[in-house]
């Protein structure tokens, strides 16, 4: 193989690696079977797969969290208590329940609670406040809320705008709440005190959950400002559960650790399924910790682990150690392993399979490195196509008949999932959006494609590599962020009269940075950049929070009103490419500071960890 800059993947090297492949040939046909050979009126999705684990490994454990073990027999009991109290108050199929929890074992078990009537959790991001956090939860017009105590205050304080009943606010105390309830606070019902009375044997209506049924909606960063909900089916969720889930071939003695966030894909789909396919453990943390990772691991046990890109940047930068060996884990799945580490990482840690994935949340097309190749996200036998894209133009390259045309293999280009009766887009909660992203009239008229708006190399054999994101999104801290939504709330800070939000890199450092170029009306521009992270730290995430501010006189538009980002984004962070004052937030800072040379060399030599 050559460089990851210059890799092409041949037929030869895809028989090469077919012995690896073969030795899970039996599980990756049972998943493909549960895919592919059912029909559209069969039961299906994550709390009918569920069930069947539990009938192959009841006592084994599905759930390790810090000191709790939890059998997939216990979990199940849980989440049927949980089905039958919704059940008992007039929830129905299709309803919407929108779940605030951190990563803990409730979590799992309302999911699964709820997914075995076929109510749909919106999985609302436990980091979001405010106006975000209004928006995300009404968008989906839920008929309740559970939330942990871990952000109950960030919930009351918009208890007011969210159009939901007030009887219907349920909590989960920040304990084992099946052992300890904890004390209601008010104007929540305790949902951990309601559950015991209901029955835990299995909800007959699991067995009336088809494919098109709803499960959950998963939030993406919204090009107009505010994130879109991206319904996730029984059918999506039983596609990676049978292929990622299959593939990466765990069985009941194993265990897959996460320290990812549930409300997103990567964790709750590939991670989570994949400990189900094999009748796995689930071993869950909170929130990631570089310094207790591996720790965690060989407490846990854990063979395999889900990841993104970020986190394996982080755990190359601890000091090399004589325990980086120490574990049992052989097999990574997850997304963003970027190319200048991947060898890197598996040689230091003794990793053989990295599982690396490409999928979004909404999106009809999928890639999973099923033939264990470095540098790629890996195959899909999904129609796709990588098309020629004008960078200046921010459009799709046509040919004199206007259709549009595929790069070539080791070139770059815009990925397209076609859409197909077997591979549908169904899109967001709100029809224009959805329209949006579709593009048409690709290679023939009338033909449809779900724009991923993601540049990837084509490398041969049906296998790409990820470049980067396009368009009003960039991804940092393992959150996609939108540039929009950080605009407007930049614009309703007083004395902003302009504001243009794009991504920065940083030498050594995954993802884009957020940097954000100004026009002040205010004169005292200390005072004023003072002020500014004061706000936004309470307006947002602290992984939206632009790391980088640069103060403009003016800045232009082109005639249709749109700021020239790519210019902007272009000079970055750089004093000479400007005359303009440029401010940067240093990682453990509280506040902005004026990015003078010595601390761009700092930052280019990579002396700060962002």
């Amino acid at each position: 193989m050559k460089s990851h800059t210059q890799q092409v993947i041949t037929l030869s090297d895809v028989v090469r690696k077919i012995p690896s492949v073969a030795k899970k040939l039996p599980h990756i046909a049972d998943g493909l079977r549960q895919v592919y050979l059912r029909r559209s009126r069969s039961p299906t999705g994550l709390a009918y797969a569920f069930e069947q684990a539990v009938e192959k490994n009841p006592q084994g454990h599905a759930i390790l969290y810090e000191n709790q073990q939890i059998t997939y027999d216990e979990l199940n009991q849980w989440a049927n208590r949980i089905a039958h109290y919704f059940l008992s108050i007039g929830t129905k199929k299709g309803d919407v329940v929108a779940v605030m929890i951190e990563n803990r074992p409730e979590l799992l078990a309302v999911v699964l609670g709820l997914a075995k009537i076929g109510v749909i959790s919106a999985l609302v991001n436990t980091a979001q406040t405010h106006k975000t956090l209004i928006h995300s939860i009404n968008l989906v017009e839920p008929i309740a809320l559970i939330v942990g105590e871990e952000v109950r205050h960030a919930v009351e304080n918009i208890r007011d705008d969210l159009k939901i009943d007030h009887e219907r606010f349920y909590w989960f105390a920040d304990t084992d709440t099946r052992q300890d309830s904890g004390k209601t606070p008010s104007q929540f019902a305790n949902l951990a005190a309601i559950i015991p009375a209901f029955a835990s044997f299995n909800p007959p209506m699991t067995q009336l959950l088809y494919g098109r049924d709803g499960l959950f909606y998963v939030y993406t960063s919204g090009t107009t400002g505010l994130p879109k909900a991206a319904i996730f089916n029984n059918d999506r969720w039983t596609l990676a559960y049978g292929t990622y889930g299959h593939i990466l071939n765990l069985n009941q003695d194993d265990v897959l650790y996460s320290t990812l966030p549930l409300y997103h894909a990567t964790a709750i789909v590939a991670c989570w399924s994949g400990a189900i396919a094999g009748q796995a453990a689930f071993a869950i943390r909170r929130k990631f910790s570089q310094s207790a990772f591996w720790d965690d691991i060989r407490r846990f046990d854990a063979s395999a682990f889900g990841y993104v890109g970020e986190l394996c940047r982080y755990l190359l930068e601890a000091p090399p150690s004589e325990q980086d060996r120490q574990h049992r884990v052989k097999k990574m799945i997850g997304n963003g392993m970027r190319p200048t580490i991947w060898n890197e990482f598996k040689h230091r840690f003794g990793i053989d399979e990295v599982m690396e994935l490409y999928a979004s949340s909404e999106g009809n097309i999928g890639f999973g490195n099923i033939f264990n190749f470095d540098n790629t996200v890996g195959f899909s036998p999904l129609p796709y196509a990588v098309i020629q894209w004008d960078r200046e133009q921010q459009q799709p390259i046509r040919d004199e008949l206007g259709f549009c045309q595929k790069v070539k293999v080791g070139e770059t280009g815009l990925l397209l999932g076609k859409i197909t009766r077997h591979t549908p887009f169904a899109g967001y909660t709100d029809e224009d959006k959805t329209n949006a992203v579709i593009i048409h009239d690709v290679f023939k008229p009338n033909d449809r494609y779900f724009n991923t708006g993601d540049l990837v190399r084509q490398i041969g054999f049906r296998h790409v590599q990820f470049v980067d994101r396009l368009g009003d999104t960039f991804r940092w801290k393992g959150e996609n962020v939108s540039t929009t939504e950080v605009e407007n709330i930049l614009l309703s800070y007083s004395g902003i009269s302009a504001a243009v939000v794009y991504g920065v890199t940083i030498p050594q450092t995954e993802g884009r940075a957020g940097m954000a170029a100004l026009t002040i009306t205010d004169q005292n521009q200390q005072r004023f950049i003072e002020g500014l992270f004061k706000f936004l730290r309470q307006q947002l995430p602290a992984y939206a929070i632009p790391l980088f501010v640069r103060i403009l006189p003016q800045i232009e538009a082109t005639a249709t009103f749109k700021h020239p980002k790519h210019i902007l984004q272009k000079e970055g962070y750089q004093p000479e490419q400007t005359l303009d004052s440029i401010y940067v937030c240093l990682p453990g800072s509280d506040r902005y500071q004026l990015l003078t040379e010595d601390i761009l060399q700092q930052i280019q030599r990579a002396r700060y960890r962002f």
